[in-house]
């Protein structure tokens, strides 16, 4: 793997029409940030290989809001990725195998720790580790390069705009 984005889903309804949280879908809003930050990764040539998308209706439904924008993308709906843990969603991403590009659309509070423990060893920016830690917002990504000893570089932060 060269590349690693995590991606939280977009922002999702407060609940779902069987009362769990595994059914909640998205807002309107939350497809329309989906699409932006898609877009964002795009236009900065950030296209995955291979997305890990875990198995909930609102991650569903993100990667549905984003995958036009990133043609050629195989997709692998994952349900050991719902409310995983960082350790977990390593795992997953290792056991992806060779793919350049690897995104993964999760949930927090997994996603967030792994993106806070990867920024800490890439020395990432402060200013961007600290909006992660102050909740890894909903259709944000963050990306990391490897480098040839397998250590993340920080690639770049991503989060639509919030008035728009």
């Amino acid at each position: 793997m060269d590349r690693l984005i995590l991606l939280r889903h977009g922002e999702a309804e407060a609940g779902s029409e069987t009362g769990g949280d595994f059914g909640r879908r998205l807002t309107a809003r939350g497809r329309e940030a989906s699409a932006a930050v898609a877009s964002a990764l795009a236009d900065v040539g950030l296209i995955p290989d291979l997305a890990l998308v875990s198995a909930a209706v609102r991650t569903r439904e993100t990667w549905a809001a984003m995958s036009g924008l990133l043609p050629g993308c195989e997709v692998r709906f994952e349900d050991a990725l719902y409310l995983a843990e960082a350790s977990e969603m390593q795992l997953l991403v290792r056991e992806a195998g060779g793919a350049g590009v690897v995104l993964v659309v999760g949930h927090n509070p997994g996603l967030q720790e792994l993106a806070e423990a990867l920024m800490m060893e890439a020395s990432g920016p402060a200013g961007t580790l600290s909006r992660i830690r102050a909740g890894f917002p909903t259709s944000a990504a963050v990306a990391f390069a490897f480098d040839v000893n397998g250590r993340p570089v920080f690639d770049g932060f991503f989060q639509p705009d919030p008035l728009g």
